[in-house]
């Protein structure tokens, strides 16, 4: 017999779709990914000789369970670079975000704690609260993201609950939460302490314009709330995905509660990967690399946006964010996204239908799309096909 919280477990669509899209000749706009013609490989290859050469076999030795000092070191000067007041025993070096979610959820989720999230919201971290059993609530969100107001009504008073989000080009739709409800969220939380916020921010980074908002962290940690905030970020979507190098930034106490429940679940995260992470930060290039890569997936953006101006139904609905992977496509409410993708793929173009990343399971007209790993000419070809789809399935088009 499986525990009851793998009773009713299904497996992510989203990987499942990934699956069709090996396939050779699909166009996929499905997953999450970041370009691999871009990945700094002759930078990666002299940092991971360079590790091996000054530091010899240590780098292939047990570690703590913590991170690598040195790139804890880096990750608070790059979080905290004024005051300085959070320190390396606020961070957690982690396998990936995904690991922080479910530490973050082992620390504090018991069968039928409150999970409040945006809608649309992260697959990923759906998945991790509802492996622990966790009574999620979808929140309307909309253009400047979770709706403050509808938040407020959903918080119980002396009810301890988490607050999921993505500030930053949020998974899937692409949206900011905007600097006034940011503040209004720093409010709503200062009048209770049983409620704890994850702000899980893989995109940040990736902004193509406008400067970068204040972390709903920092809001928290200048209020004198942070006990109240936990962040998330990762390499995978600056550097490379494959080295599933990621971290925690909590206040002091919660971080140590982390590292312990890290400590049963595997013990550290890989030390080669941190090393060779560490040794590429500080030799620099860091900053050009980033600069490449926003410069490149805004023109993937900008050329996904034309083409879809000139090949989709006039009909639907869509966005555009100032920065991340991911562009929002919303068909009229009586099509059905499942149904596009299944004539999509005989064509051999993929997405994800947007219903999976809808808590309460609404969102059945509604796309999403990743620009980032896509060529400009697979751009163009494979929003073609998608429209001659939409238009072969009566959606009033150009």
């Amino acid at each position: 017999m499986y525990s009851e919280r793998i009773a009713g477990l299904k497996s992510s669509a989203i990987r499942e779709i990934l699956k069709v899209t090996s396939k050779p000749g699909i166009i996929s706009f499905a997953g999450g990914l970041p370009a691999p013609e871009l990945f700094p490989m002759e930078e990666f290859s002299e940092a991971s000789r360079n590790v091996l050469s000054k530091y010899k076999s240590s780098v292939l030795q047990y570690s703590i369970t913590e991170g690598l000092l040195p790139l804890r070191e880096k990750i608070a000067s790059v979080i905290d670079p004024d005051t300085w007041k959070i320190g390396t025993r606020n961070i957690i070096i982690t396998h990936g975000s995904q690991q922080g979610l479910d530490l973050v959820s082992k620390l504090y989720i018991d069968k039928g704690t409150p999970v409040l999230t945006e809608t649309p919201s992260y697959l990923g971290a759906l998945q991790a609260f509802r492996l622990f059993q966790a009574n999620i609530l979808a929140i309307p969100s909309d253009e400047d993201g979770i709706r403050t107001e509808d938040l407020l009504k959903a918080i119980r008073p002396g009810r301890p609950a988490l607050i999921y989000l993505m500030p930053n080009f949020q998974n899937p739709s692409g949206t900011s939460l905007s600097i006034k409800r940011r503040l209004e969220l720093i409010e709503i939380v200062q009048g209770h302490d049983d409620i704890f916020v994850i702000e899980d921010d893989p995109y940040g980074d990736l902004r193509f314009s406008g400067e970068r908002p204040p972390s709903l962290f920092h809001l928290g940690f200048m209020s004198g709330r942070s006990r109240n905030f936990i962040y998330l970020s990762s390499f995978s979507k600056t550097i490379a995905p494959g080295l599933r190098v990621a971290y925690v930034v909590a206040d002091e106490e919660i971080a140590g509660k982390i590292a312990m429940v890290k400590q049963g679940t595997d013990l550290q995260t890989n030390t080669f990967g941190q090393y060779v992470v560490n040794e590429y930060l500080e030799n620099g290039g860091f900053e050009d690399h980033i600069h490449i890569l926003r410069n490149t997936y805004e023109k993937r953006r900008d050329c996904m946006l034309a083409a879809m101006g000139r090949h989709f139904p006039t009909s639907l609905r869509w966005n555009r964010p100032e920065g991340g992977m991911f562009l929002w496509v919303e068909l009229p409410e009586e099509k059905d996204a499942g149904e596009v993708l299944v004539r999509c793929l005989e064509r051999d173009v993929a997405f994800v239908p947007g219903r999976e990343f809808f808590p309460d399971g609404s969102g059945g007209n509604t796309i999403r799309l990743n620009f980032s790993n896509a060529s400009p000419d697979n751009i163009e070809e494979g929003i073609r096909r998608m429209g001659e789809v939409l238009r072969d399935m009566g959606i009033e088009g150009p």
